[in-house]
This record gives structure tokens, C-alpha cells and sequence, in this order.
């Protein structure tokens, strides 16, 4: 089942490298042409996750004093932690994904490399053991290409690539009419990619071929030292986590000559091709986005600034507002406190007017300066 889901998951990558073998006829340029598109492929997805990445880093500030403020108390940490990411926009599982896709790439690359009849070519495979039999018929000693399994006989680890290199050199009619088949030119800058770089140890000599082939897996792990010592720079790790980090930077290109050693030198251009992109890729887009993030934090700064700027000025004209109502109020009071003293003042002044001295019943002004009360009245 696996080996089935295999074959299929290979089929687009080794269409890729055949388009760009056809058109190049160069295996070593068409695995590097191979890189670039799956770069380009991948593109947008690694700028979103490097976007997440960069600002990631930059609220680190903010996620030490939240693990510090709630050392003691996880729930809420981790409460106060996805508040943190809502509101900066940020998802702490975006970059992990896209991460672990060039692993199951580099393994479709290997089973292309190494199966180049029925995972390049697309040859069934009952197809190629037929070619088998009729290279052993035309001399070509195939005890190397082949093992015996359950008393069947199938490809050794690389025989596929033996039978094609002895097919293209010894008894290329043997294959006139195989609907697919390509006579590969496995020769890239003079070197073999076919051979492992350890192989070019065993039987070294000093030639450019051999040493070239050594080369490979060392410039594979230089190049992603490189790549992790940047990223390192450019994203701190703190405490134990970063510790890791740090193990991790080293042991992952160490591992990488390792396997470069022991696989077919076209992988290592490949992990080379890989690296090499991915640092350029790596250094523009955190240039790019630290840039571009700066650009957006002081934009927002400067929105909060205006919107705090504004709610002071209308709080300043809700204040004059109310200052200018309590004026009003207290001009009306004073307004209402004068027309009542006037008020007043026109009553006690009204209590000694001429009318009421001068008043004799209903006549307000009777008397005069000869008044005299008893003037009309009966003389005895």
C-alpha cells in the first residue's frame, strides 16, 4: 500500500524533472530547474508562515511578560497567550506545517533517483525486469543490478540505475520501441551523479571528477549551517528552548553530509540547489517583512495616537461644553436672584409710596399738604 502511494505521490515531481531533463538534457540542471520550481510553488505558503515567523519574534517581548505574570498559573497563561495571538494576528501552528513538506519532497527526489525506470521513465515494473532479461541476453552481467527475494528476482537498492547506464553504453536496441524510455546522461560538470560521494572516498584520486563528488555533501551541509545560523540570528530562542535550537542548527547539516555521503551525489545538488535558494529566499523576505511589519506597527501606532488624540479633544470640548452650561446656569441664577431682590426692593419701597400716605378709602391721593382729618366734620 505504502510502496503504491509512493509511486503516485511521484508521478508530478518526476514529470517536473523529465520537462526540465527534455529541455536541458542536463540530469544536474533539471534537479537544480526542479529546486527552483518547487521554490516558486511553495512560495506564497512560506511567505505566509515567515510573515507569522517575523511577527512571532517581534511580540516575544510581550509572551516573557505574560509567562512571567502568570508563572504560577498555566490556564491563565495560556488564556492570556491566545489573547496575544488574537489580537496580533498571529497563529503559533502556521509555520510547522509547511516546514515538514520538503522532507516527504526530498524522499519522491530519492525514489526518482534511485528508481529512474519505473519512477522517472514510468515503466511498469514488469516492463523494466523484462529489460533485464534482454540486457542479460546482450552480455550485460547483471549479478550487481539484481537480488533474489521470496525466490523472485527484483532490482537491487540501485540497480535500476545500473541497467540504465548499461543500457545507454552496451545495448541501447534493446529498448527501441519501450514506449517512455529515456537514455539518461547522468554526467553534470564532468562528475558521475550516479555514484555516492562516499564511493569517490574508497577509490579516491586526486582528480576533479572525485573531488567534486566530496565536495557535494560538505557544500550541502555548509550551505544549511549557514541557512540555520541566519534564521537563529533573526528569530532568538530563550531558556531551554533555545538550547534545542542550538542543537538542533548543528546536528541537522552534520546530518545532512552524513547523508550525502551515502546517496547518490544528484541528491546532494539538490540539497545544495535547496539550500542555497532557501537562504536567498530567507534573508530577501526577512528584509522584506521586517520592513513591511515596522511599516504597519507604526501605522497602527499612529492610528492609536489619532484616536487618542481625538477622544481628548472631544473630551476637552465635552468639558468646555459643560463649563459654558455651568456658566449659563449660574448667569441664570444670578439673573433670577437679582430680579427677586428687585422685586423685593420694589415691595418695600411700594410699602411707603406717596399712594398708600396720600390713600383715604379707595381715593389714593385725598390728602395734601392742607389735609386735615377732621375738617369736615359736625362743629358742635
Amino acid at each position: 500500500m505504502f510502496s503504491t502511494l509512493g509511486y503516485y505521490i511521484c508521478i508530478p515531481f518526476a514529470a517536473l524533472v523529465k520537462l526540465f531533463y527534455n529541455l536541458t538534457n542536463s540530469y544536474g540542471v533539471a534537479i537544480i530547474l526542479f529546486t527552483v520550481a518547487i521554490k516558486l510553488i511553495m512560495l506564497p505558503f512560506q511567505i505566509k508562515s515567515k510573515k507569522s515567523m517575523i511577527r512571532m519574534n517581534r511580540m516575544s517581548g510581550k509572551m516573557q511578560e505574560i509567562q512571567k505574570k502568570y508563572a504560577n498559573n498555566q490556564a491563565k497563561m495560556n488564556e492570556e497567550m491566545q489573547k496575544l495571538y488574537e489580537e496580533e494576528g498571529v497563529s503559533p501552528m502556521s509555520g510547522c506545517l509547511w516546514s515538514f513538506i520538503p522532507l516527504p519532497i526530498l524522499i519522491a527526489l530519492y525514489s526518482i533517483i534511485r528508481q529512474p525506470i519505473t519512477h522517472f521513465m514510468m515503466i511498469s515494473k514488469e516492463t523494466a525486469l523484462g529489460l533485464l532479461d534482454k540486457a542479460a541476453a546482450a552480455g550485460v552481467d547483471i549479478s550487481a543490478l539484481t537480488m533474489t527475494s521470496k525466490d523472485t528476482v527484483q532490482f537491487s537498492a540501485y540497480g535500476q540505475i545500473g541497467l540504465v547506464k548499461a543500457i545507454t553504453s552496451q545495448c541501447p536496441e534493446i529498448v527501441e520501441g519501450v514506449d517512455g524510455w529515456i537514455n539518461l546522461n547522468y554526467n553534470f560538470l564532468g562528475m558521475d551523479l550516479t555514484v555516492t560521494p562516499w564511493e569517490a572516498v574508497k577509490n579516491f584520486t586526486f582528480t576533479a571528477a572525485i573531488i567534486g563528488l566530496i565536495l557535494i555533501p560538505i557544500l550541502a551541509g555548509g550551505f544549511q549551517l549557514l541557512m540555520s545560523i541566519y534564521t537563529m540570528k533573526n528569530q532568538p530562542q530563550q531558556g531551554a528552548n533555545g538550547a534545542s535550537m542550538k542543537s538542533m542548527m548543528y546536528m541537522m547539516p552534520l546530518m545532512s553530509v552524513y547523508i550525502g555521503f551515502i546517496m547518490p551525489a544528484a541528491l546532494g545538488v539538490y540539497w545544495i540547489a535547496q539550500s542555497v535558494f532557501s537562504l536567498i529566499q530567507e534573508v530577501i523576505m526577512t528584509k522584506f517583512f521586517n520592513k513591511k511589519i515596522e511599516e504597519e506597527e507604526n501605522a497602527r501606532y499612529e492610528a492609536r495616537q489619532a484616536e487618542r488624540q481625538k477622544r481628548m479633544e472631544e473630551g476637552r470640548k465635552q468639558q468646555a461644553e459643560r463649563k459654558n452650561q455651568e456658566e449659563r446656569k449660574q448667569t441664570l441664577k444670578e439673573k433670577q436672584k437679582a430680579a427677586q431682590a428687585a422685586k423685593a426692593t420694589k415691595a418695600a419701597k411700594a410699602g411707603i409710596s406717596t399712594t398708600e400716605a396720600g390713600r383715604v378709602g379707595n381715593r389714593p391721593y385725598a390728602r395734601g399738604r392742607a389735609y386735615k382729618a377732621d375738617r369736615y366734620d359736625e362743629k358742635e
